[in-house]
Formats: C-alpha cells, sequence, structure tokens
C-alpha cells in the first residue's frame, strides 16, 4: 500500500529508516510514481490481488485478536493487586490514590 505523506525531508527519511515508509519520493514525481505502481498492480491477476489483501489483513486481525485476549488476561489479574485496590478505594474517597507505600 503506498500512501502520500506530506512532511519536512528530515521527517521522510526518519519515517524511511524506522520502517514507517518504504520510498521517499520528491512531491513533483509523487502522481507518475504513483500512476506507475498502479499499472503494475492492474497487471497482475485480480483473484490474486484480493487473496494476498485478505492474507495481509487475516493476520493483523488474528494478531489483534490474541493481544485483546491477553489484555483481558492482565487486566483480570491486574484488578486483584494493591495497586488497584487503591485505586478503586482513592476513587470511591474522592482522593489522589498513593501507591507510595504498594
Amino acid at each position: 500500500m503506498h500512501l502520500h505523506l506530506e512532511f519536512s525531508l528530515r521527517k521522510q527519511l526518519a519515517a524511511l529508516e524506522i520502517g514507517l515508509v518504504n520510498r521517499v519520493v520528491p512531491p513533483t514525481e509523487v502522481n507518475g510514481h504513483a500512476q506507475a505502481q498502479a499499472k503494475k498492480l492492474a497487471a497482475k491477476p485480480l483473484s490474486a490481488l484480493i487473496e494476498t489483501k485478505r492474507l495481509m489483513k487475516g493476520g493483523q486481525s488474528k494478531a489483534l485478536i490474541e493481544r485483546m485476549g491477553e489484555e483481558g488476561q492482565s487486566f483480570r489479574r491486574m484488578l486483584s493487586e494493591p495497586a488497584a485496590r487503591e485505586a478503586f478505594g482513592a476513587f470511591m474517597e474522592k482522593r489522589k490514590p498513593d501507591f507510595s507505600k504498594i
């Protein structure tokens, strides 16, 4: 997937370096580059593109569901810990929680 973002060159290069983007294109070349990428995709079999997109999204959905399950387990476990009791007690007593003694 390609996305057109306009940032300073320094931010563009930083995004490239950390893998947030896969290419930095000068503003004057963006449309030409986008058209070239669209032509490459249009030349591929539609069924292959649909399947690739499905597989890419499926992995994200599965990972998200797994993380949500882990988050729920952590949340349930932490509800019984002293920090949670202090937080809930402070809320009910309308005071700031004091976690320094936990």
